[in-house]
């Protein structure tokens, strides 16, 4: 399978980023580092800059149907950039749309939150989202992982970095099936 993960140019939070990645390419499917500019993204460790990872491909020439899932890393700027992104945002509306996996952790709903497709599901996030997804229309929940069933497809959400083993399990497992 082929998995998405769409980060800003700037502001992915490293670990959120690299250990979802590790647990796909580990499981056998193919990580696609998307973002809104072409050339190399620069990851964080909190606010401190950590290290940088090239794009493989952009937003504006990626489609949605050459994916089977998205993953969003979170970090507090990553998913802020991207909810000003129209096509950013539209490219995620479109695995809803289709029915398709979609995971994010941490400040990632903010994304999800942008594109329209947080009402009437249950998630958890970084806890300082949490009137943002009720505003929104969107059940918030505090557990380490949590799997909505809410329309065709499965969102699979988390809170922080501790959380990131039973997320990644998530989320492979939500793959599996």
């Amino acid at each position: 399978m082929r998995i998405a993960f769409l980060t800003a140019p700037e502001g992915v939070e490293q670990v959120e980023l690299t250990e979802p990645w590790k647990a796909v390419k580990d499981a056998g499917h193919e990580p696609v580092l998307v973002s809104t500019k072409s050339g190399r993204i620069q990851a964080f460790d909190h606010l401190d800059k950590a290290d940088t990872f090239p794009v493989d491909a952009v937003v504006d020439d990626a489609s949605p149907d050459s994916f089977d899932a998205l993953v969003l890393p979170g970090g507090v700027a990553n998913p802020d950039f991207l909810r000003t992104d129209e096509k950013a945002v539209a490219f995620v509306g479109a695995f809803f749309e289709q029915g398709r996996p979609v995971a994010a952790i941490c400040h990632a709903p903010w994304t999800l939150v942008e594109a329209g497709v947080v009402r009437g599901r249950v998630l958890t996030s970084w806890p300082s989202l949490r009137t943002d997804i009720r505003n929104a229309g969107g059940v918030w929940v505090d557990e380490q992982v949590k799997v909505c069933d809410h329309g065709p497809n499965k969102l699979i959400t988390s809170r922080k970095p501790d959380d990131l083993k039973a997320f990644c399990e998530t989320f492979l497992d939500v793959l599996a099936a």
